[in-house]
């Protein structure tokens, strides 16, 4: 796209954690993005759309101004920020599931709870922080950070309000959860007013296309088994295939191959049955898309 062309869709992709698992997935659909002389606009083989790298935090405030009509962000910044309703998620992907939650020192607790004295509650959350104190009653007092907020206690807060993936960063820190106050993942947003214009619409609709089919063929396997004619229905019957499976007569009238798409986490349950109910050679493969 030359600097004359004016853009179609101006996208904002994430910078930081969720980087590395977006530019995945857009690959995986086939969507490639290749650095440019400047840096932050990577070049996209999307015709029509200009990209640029921004942090998720950013991406929320641009999308909700207008100056971007599509980006990636975690839930929890668009409700920190206080967008949820001026925002509209085309699509929650699931990558990056992390937990908002509330911890602090176990030393300090009573019966596994904050004690009932003031406090002080570090966070780079504000919003959702005060939200959370008001919530609860808690005589306490905001500290804000900006990043490594798990190092905060004990000396400089009691309580912090931070996101964990695992929890083992807390743990290592010494800090015990006390509450969850949201659950979050990266998810791709667009601005309302993009969405009303058809082009932008359909451009945006095509893409969520792409990825959800990435997204749902990562869920999935193809699992394809031979079964003698008598045995047919037994094996149909115990495959959890997206609609009907595939069925196709072996040569020399030897019975059946059966192909489906099937649940990947239903593989350890799923084998062993397809065998007591006759099925052999099994063979199961990969999926790289699967579109409806």
């Amino acid at each position: 796209m030359t600097p004359e062309t004016t853009p179609l869709i101006r996208f904002a992709l994430p910078k930081g954690r969720m980087q590395d698992s977006v530019t995945q997935l857009m690959a995986d659909a086939g969507v490639r993005l290749r650095a440019s002389s400047r840096g932050y606009r990577p070049l996209i083989n999307l015709p029509g759309v200009e990209t640029k790298v921004l942090k998720p935090q950013n991406i929320v405030e641009m999308l909700h101004h207008g100056s971007r009509d599509l980006g990636f962000a975690g839930g929890d910044w668009v409700r920190e920020k206080g967008f949820e309703s001026s925002l509209v998620c085309v699509l929650d992907t699931g990558l990056d599931p992390v937990r908002i939650v509330a911890a602090a020192p176990r030393e300090l607790l009573v019966d596994g709870a904050l004690p009932k004295q003031p406090l002080r509650v570090a966070s780079e959350y504000e919003r959702l922080t005060r939200a959370w104190i008001a919530a609860g009653g808690l005589d306490a007092t905001f500290v804000r950070s900006y990043g490594a907020t798990e190092v905060f206690p004990p000396e400089d807060a009691d309580c912090i309000v931070d996101n964990t993936a695992t929890g083992a960063t807390l743990e290592a820190n010494g800090l015990k959860i006390v509450d969850e106050l949201m659950r979050s993942s990266t998810r791709l947003y667009a601005n309302p007013r993009a969405l009303e214009v058809t082009e932008k619409r359909t451009l945006v609709e095509d893409l969520v296309l792409l990825l959800e089919s990435v997204l749902q063929a990562r869920k999935r396997v193809m699992i394809e088994v031979n079964v003698t004619r008598d045995r047919l229905d037994a094996v149909v019957a115990a495959l959890p295939c997206m609609r009907e499976p595939t069925i196709a007569a072996l040569h020399g009238d030897a019975g059946y191959a059966v192909k489906a798409a099937v649940p990947r986490d239903e593989l350890p349950r799923l084998i062993p049955a397809l065998k007591a109910h006759g099925g052999t050679d099994v063979v199961v493969s990969k999926l790289d898309q699967i579109v409806p």
